[in-house]
């Protein structure tokens, strides 16, 4: 049966849920830490976007929030079927989509392969649908590139980690990597999460292994 269906197992376009129409939730227009907008569709010239899945976004974002020449995050809901999804829907496993943080950088301080590299050592890429304790499809692992050159640089990345983490007894990468398609923004209050409640949960789990330093 359908609402059966086992949250690990991605659905098909058939079976996502219909979504909704409201294009966004009500957010806060200035990011808490950053002081730069939170929804950043048009983005200041010479600044790139990055956009990564690596576990429960909240602790994703304050990830790069606290990165050198990263000028605003937020965090929504990548690589799925459903229009708009809720929170709600997006747990419920029919949506297709994982957690995902928006990185706007500049270049000139901070490269896409160092953002790359950084997501790699943040979490473990090698689980699959999950993270952690944290079970099913919203959890993946995921890298949506918004650049043909993004795309290239995300590949080989993978390529140079993934033996260092089978060479420490882990299994390979399940890293999804592809184009960007639609981003959703996440609801006001999961946006800037960890500054609004800093005992607040982090799941991920880190491998400790450092990125190849001639990668």
């Amino acid at each position: 049966m359908l609402f059966s269906r086992h949250k690990s197992q991605l659905p098909t376009a058939d079976e996502a849920l219909a979504g909704r129409e409201e294009r966004w939730f009500p957010i806060a227009d200035r990011h808490k830490v950053l002081d730069a907008p939170v929804i950043t569709d048009e983005v200041p010239e010479g600044l790139e976007v990055a956009i990564f899945g690596l576990g429960c976004f909240w602790g994703a974002e304050e990830v790069f929030w606290r990165t050198k020449g990263v000028w605003s995050t937020s965090v929504g809901y990548a690589g799925g079927l459903t229009p708009n999804p809720s929170y709600e829907q997006v747990c419920s496993g029919r949506t297709g989509h994982t957690e995902a943080v928006r990185v706007v950088f500049d270049p000139m301080l901070v490269s896409y392969a160092d953002l790359v590299k950084e997501f790699y050592e943040f979490h473990d890429p090698t689980q699959g649908m999950r993270q952690g304790n944290d079970l099913g499809t919203q959890y993946r692992s995921g890298i949506y590139t918004t650049t043909p050159e993004q795309d290239e640089i995300a590949r080989k990345l993978t390529a140079a980690y993934e033996p260092v983490l089978m060479a420490k007894g882990y299994g390979s990468i399940t890293t999804e990597i592809m184009p960007s398609a639609d981003y959703y923004y996440a609801e006001d209050y999961h946006q800037q999460y960890l500054y609004k409640n800093p005992n607040g949960y982090r799941c991920h789990s880190a491998t400790g292994i450092p990125f190849p330093a001639d990668a």
